[in-house]
């Protein structure tokens, strides 16, 4: 991974610590079309709601591990015998309600993959096929992390209510929010 230096601009929450700052740095933000790494991405969102992103990060190799490098195929078929192993897995974040939606979100993730629809495709042509560059305040979700958190839901997923769809199109580059005084945002917004 790329280092920058210390004293560039940043979004405030990427500037004190090291694993945050390396985060926000080389992954935040930056475009991700592929279909596997956004699906394991909102899964990896899903994960952190109530806690804070910092314990996802320090997690998410451990969960990597554990669901398989989050391929999907793989996690479809984890069975009520691998749920009780992962709920005893201290390396992870052990919510019952997230494990078990992240098995259900990989068959709905494959049944779409079924139906003739890519997870990457289908989530890009709801914003048009190019990044939003937003400006001003930044929310926590809006209408249009609601009409897609409907639509997940109304496919079968679960754990993808519109503040979690919100942060999870920031962190793929779906929408740019870097702060306009971060040196991240011109870049990011280049990739887009």
């Amino acid at each position: 991974m790329p280092e920058f230096p210390d004293d560039l601009p940043r979004c405030p929450w990427g500037t004190d610590d090291p694993m945050m700052r390396e985060y926000h740095d080389c992954e935040w933000g930056k475009p991700v079309r592929d279909s596997r790494a956004l699906w394991e991405k909102l899964m990896l969102d899903g994960f952190q709601a109530g806690l804070s992103w910092r314990i996802v990060l320090k997690k998410r190799d451990a969960l990597r591990r554990a669901f398989c490098h989050f391929e999907p195929q793989k996690v479809a078929e984890l069975t009520e015998k691998d749920i009780e192993r992962l709920v005893n897995n201290a390396d992870i974040i052990r919510s019952r309600s997230k494990i078990t939606a992240v098995i259900n979100n990989a068959r709905a993730f494959l049944a779409m993959q079924e139906a003739g629809e890519e997870f990457g495709d289908w989530i890009w042509a709801q914003i048009g096929g190019k990044a939003i560059q937003h400006t001003g305040v930044v929310p926590t979700k809006d209408a249009l992390s609601d009409r897609i958190s409907k639509d997940l839901k109304k496919r079968g997923f679960k754990f993808v209510g519109p503040t979690i769809v919100y942060a999870w199109m920031e962190a793929t580059g779906l929408i740019n929010t870097h702060h306009p005084d971060c040196f991240r945002r011109a870049q990011v917004a280049k990739e887009a």
